[in-house]
């Protein structure tokens, strides 16, 4: 009979899978087959965080499942230990803790043993479950393990004060090792200040100090928005094949662009600065921000220049350049795109908008 907490686990594995991956609550729910109000809850009780027995291996310490199949069916065929680790590139002695562990008596239904493995009938009295072996060790990894600041009153109360002064994890991470520069237990990272604040059940911080993160939020909030779809541009050229002429600046003709949006991104204009001149022209947008708006007014700003000051363009992986394609028809330019969270390739623009921003 199967284990309903085991298929309850897998239900909970994919359903954090696929959140990872980036899909919606609503989308992860109907993928991992579970209503929308259990989603939440999950999410709620974890804080918005994957709980860690539930993640992905990653390292090939533990054994998986397939490999306590393996041990399973070798077991049967009357294989040594030595050769079932051999078989699934494990130490013999793995394979013998393994099955100290986890098998069970016919009988008594007693798990697990002191007795050598010598001499035992395996076929009359004793038998090894994969699955339940692997229950028992995801169970074994969700146990509640001692935290840092549960293990340390004093480091706890200095977060709460600090927190109540508004100071975010990240500023108070930083100020105890410059605070406490002697005392090892007296640090802590920012990560474990927001699990701590976040996932429910935790304890070792007040409840209610999350109301003194400059977010207010109980519970972290994914970035994408209902239905919402991210990821890479179709078709872009990396700036890694950008022509090496591009980099002396000696050859006018290289632009390097970005988006600048105004409040709750309700409004933008685009930037366009020529890498040899530091040249500045501005696209303005005032039907929106969005793909269509920004090729109509990159053509247009371009279709005044000559065609020797239109060779190439750096921009980052805003959705707004998804059509980069027709732009690069209209215009005549070479497109390239940014590595992601990387402004400095683009530094001529960072720079020069900066400090004809701070001027004006």
């Amino acid at each position: 009979m199967p284990d309903p907490r085991g298929a309850a686990n897998a239900s909970r594995r994919v359903f954090w899978r696929v959140v990872c991956a980036g899909l919606h609550l609503e989308d992860a729910a109907e993928v991992a087959g579970l209503s929308l109000r259990s989603a939440h809850r999950w999410v709620h009780d974890a804080g918005g965080m994957p709980p860690l027995s539930l993640s992905e291996p990653v390292t090939t310490r533990k054994l998986s499942i397939g490999e306590r199949e393996a041990i399973a069916h070798a077991l049967a065929c009357g294989k040594s230990y030595r050769a079932i680790g051999l078989m699934i590139g494990r130490p013999t002695s793995t394979v013998t803790r393994e099955l100290r562990l986890n098998m069970r008596h016919r009988r008594s239904r007693r798990v697990g043993f002191d007795a050598p493995l010598a001499g035992i009938d395996w076929n009359h009295d004793w038998e090894y479950s994969p699955s339940r072996a692997q229950l028992r060790a995801e169970n074994a990894a969700r146990r509640k393990k001692p935290t840092k600041l549960s293990q340390c009153p004093r480091l706890a109360h200095e977060v709460q004060q600090r927190l109540d002064r508004y100071d975010s994890p990240e500023q108070i991470a930083r100020r105890l090792k410059m605070d406490f520069p002697e005392e090892e237990e007296m640090r802590v990272s920012h990560e474990t200040i927001y699990v701590s604040l976040y996932v429910q059940g935790r304890g070792e911080l007040r409840r209610d100090l999350h109301k003194r993160l400059r977010t207010g939020r109980a519970v972290r909030k994914p970035r994408r928005a209902a239905g919402e779809r991210r990821g890479r541009i179709a078709g872009m050229v990396n700036i890694s094949e950008r022509p090496a002429e591009t980099l002396d600046r000696a050859v006018p003709g290289h632009w390097e662009g970005d988006l600048i949006t105004g409040t709750q991104n309700k409004s933008a204009i685009g930037t366009l600065v020529e890498r040899t001149t530091r040249f500045v022209m501005l696209l303005h947008l005032p039907q929106g921000h969005g793909a269509d708006a920004v090729e109509e007014a990159m053509a247009s700003a371009m279709s005044r220049l000559p065609d020797t000051l239109r060779k190439t363009l750096t921009w980052d992986q805003g959705v707004e350049m998804s059509n980069h394609v027709r732009i690069a028809e209209a215009t005549g330019l070479s497109i390239y795109f940014c590595d992601p969270h990387s402004p400095w390739q683009r530094g001529t623009n960072e720079n020069t908008v900066s400090i004809k921003v701070a001027r004006s």
